[in-house]
């Protein structure tokens, strides 16, 4: 065989070795992104009082899918909860069907993607049970309002017992001992004429007054004096001659 020949059926064997390796990392490539069941996975949660039933799509290509969900009794499907499509991605995105689910109950799941005449996915997910505790609404109580503690001011009996009562035309009535201490003025003694007041004072200043002995006394300490000082000075005179 001739160089030439050899050369040209190295290029043609090294030509179908590359195109099947191509061919080989298309399909392996093509697989790993293609739509599965196992990119869908679903879960059951409360949203307050209420149950959800959500239903995460990963898929990478973001192929339509439509998720149907069942309620399951026996292995037979009870009743469909609800049906709509999601286009997933890498991240996930979520749909969420309102369902008052009862605990331990089971649910099945179907997912069929479909993309131009092919079908990608038609299967289940595993069924779905819901937790043992139902979804309930929060009860936190409210702090009640705490009732005024000051006490009321009292009334002692004394203090009740000397306030007057009122009678129905609205005047009170005086008490005992008020009636008791004061007496009803004298009217008669009213009608008298008060004495005068000169008449008064010359009560005060009568007979029975001290005042002329004093003035006595007075007068004669003064002419005992005056006695004593005029002496007194008789001596001194005579002294001097």
């Amino acid at each position: 065989m001739s160089p030439s020949r050899r050369t040209a059926a190295r290029s043609v064997r090294m030509l179908g070795v590359t195109a099947a390796s191509a061919a080989l990392v298309l399909g392996a490539s093509g697989s790993a992104l293609a739509c599965k069941i196992t990119d869908f996975s679903a879960t059951a949660a409360c949203d307050g009082a209420k149950g959800v039933i959500t239903v995460t799509d990963t898929d990478p290509t973001g192929a339509p899918a439509v998720v149907s969900v069942f309620l399951e009794n026996n292995g037979a499907d009870l009743r469909k909860v609800g049906e709509q499509t999601v286009e997933g991605s890498q991240k996930g995105v979520t749909v969420t069907f309102a369902e008052d689910w009862e605990p331990n109950a089971v649910y099945r799941v179907h997912v069929t993607a479909v993309k131009g005449e092919k079908t990608l996915v038609d299967a289940d997910i595993p069924n779905l049970t819901t937790p043992a505790k139902a979804c309930q609404a929060d009860t936190t109580p409210t702090t009640p309002s705490t009732p005024s503690t000051s006490p009321s001011p009292s009334v002692s009996p004394s203090d009740s017992a000397s306030t007057p009562a009122a009678t129905e035309s609205g005047t009170p009535t005086p008490s005992a001992e008020e009636s008791e201490s004061t007496a009803p003025a004298d009217t008669t003694a009213s009608n008298q004429p008060s004495p005068a007041v000169g008449e008064s004072n010359l009560a005060e200043t009568g007979a029975n007054s001290n005042t002329g002995l004093i003035v006595g006394i007075a007068a004669a300490l003064v002419v005992i004096g005056g006695g004593a000082v005029f002496f007194g000075m008789r001596r001194k005179g005579s002294g001097n001659r």
